[in-house]
């Protein structure tokens, strides 16, 4: 009788633990697929601009149009998420995802293009909010940190997706055409390990508890960490948009050297995500966020204050290292706040977090007019600076101190 259940246990641990790597690789997957996506998308902009007929001046507010949707989606996917599960909302993110991507390419003037990049935006939205809630409820299982992988498997996406357009504009390939192939790959993608995503997570209830039908507030440690987020992907933005433009305007670095900068933040990052699961395993989250944020802060000073080129790519590539583990963090804190609205409260943090990630470039812009532009760089160190002394709202008494999800022993690998 004991063999037979234990037996039993053994099969149920393993076939627990199947269902997770199954899940893990299912969200990288998704997460690879929303890189891929939207670098697509970025890849095909000059000619989009082209067909479309606008001016790089209505284009910026055109683009403004897509984070509108995002945003907006975000906050409906969030509780939609809690409510059914990431097994339905993701794969319905993603395809609504790959459909709308169709759209700018087909777009022939402001108007087309404009309705075009705010349903996109839905569904990046959409997408983004879903698929994070999922990596927490994964990361649960898991019982260790797992979060900044996917946030890494995004970035490889974007790579991916550099690599295939610049292969696709060579043959020659429309943006139509190419973005509509880029979205039959991403519902076959879609379709093939949608399965693989874990379930809605059982809820116990409390059989003594009365029933009541009661709005729940967001904690203000939600709203706390959304504000962090809005900081840390505003400066994300800053390098994303001003760090090729440093190096060339400020340094009179050649056109080819200045892209390095980019290249160096970005390929900083992505490697920093990679190793930052196991880096929060052995010091927790705070120290992430602490010593990350200090060292973002750092860097930045270095490449605004460099008069050397050389010196200025160092600096931006330890302002993206020092970066890559900030916010995954954070969204994995916001998921394990409350496991019965691990959706929306990612989408507050995900959504202010967005916001930050465009309003980076817009506020950068105008303060160019008062001081030069590596002085404006003060603001985003600031930011770090700013981060760096909050990091201690990641520590909880429900999480380890070293992990910023529930301890937990299990069998995955």
């Amino acid at each position: 009788m004991e063999r037979t259940e234990t037996r039993e246990t053994m099969e149920t641990t393993e076939s627990t633990a199947k269902s997770l790597r199954a899940a893990r690789l299912a969200t990288f997957t998704y997460f690879a697929l929303n890189g891929f996506l939207m670098g697509m998308w970025i890849v095909h902009i000059p000619g989009i601009e082209h067909r479309a007929g606008t001016g790089h001046a209505l284009f910026g507010w055109l683009l403004l149009l897509l984070g509108a949707g995002a945003f907006a989606a975000m906050q409906i996917a969030g509780p939609l998420t809690d409510r059914f599960g990431a097994r339905v909302v993701v794969p319905l993110g993603a395809a609504l995802c790959s459909v709308t991507l169709i759209l700018p390419g087909l777009a022939t003037n402001a108007w087309t293009l404009g309705a075009a990049l705010l349903v996109l935006g839905v569904g990046n939205g959409c997408l983004d909010v879903s698929m994070n809630a999922h990596a927490v409820q994964v990361e649960r299982g898991y019982g260790r940190p797992v979060m900044s992988a996917f946030h890494a498997t995004y970035s490889l996406g974007g790579v991916l997706a550099s690599l295939v357009g610049a292969r696709t504009l060579g043959w020659g390939w429309s943006p139509a055409a190419t973005l509509t192939a880029a979205a039959a790959l991403g519902l076959a993608v879609t379709a093939a390990v949608s399965r693989a995503l874990l379930g809605r997570p059982a809820t116990v209830p409390d059989p003594d508890a009365p029933v009541v039908k009661t709005r729940r507030r967001t904690p203000r440690r939600i709203w706390a960490l959304a504000a962090l987020a809005l900081m840390i992907m505003l400066c994300e933005g800053v390098a994303n948009d001003w760090s090729v433009l440093h190096l060339r305007n400020v340094l009179d670095a050649p056109a080819a050297t200045a892209a390095l900068a980019f290249g160096a933040f970005a390929t900083a990052m992505t490697a920093g995500r990679l190793l930052a699961d196991r880096v929060a395993a052995r010091v927790g989250p705070v120290a992430i966020l602490r010593y990350g944020a200090s060292a973002a802060a750092l860097g930045m000073t270095v490449a605004a204050l460099s008069p050397w080129i050389p010196l200025a790519l160092l600096g931006w590539t330890v302002f993206g290292a020092g970066l890559s583990g900030c916010v995954p963090q954070l969204f994995s804190a916001a998921g394990h706040t409350d496991q019965s609205t691990a959706g929306a409260n990612v989408s507050r943090v995900a959504g202010l977090g967005y916001l930050g990630m465009l309003a980076g470039p817009a506020v950068i812009g105008p303060l160019t007019h008062l001081v030069p532009l590596n002085l404006t760089f003060f603001l985003p160190v600031a930011f770090c600076v700013i981060a760096a002394c909050a990091a201690g709202i990641l520590r909880t008494p429900e999480t380890d101190r070293k992990s910023s999800c529930p301890r937990r022993r299990t069998a995955v690998g």
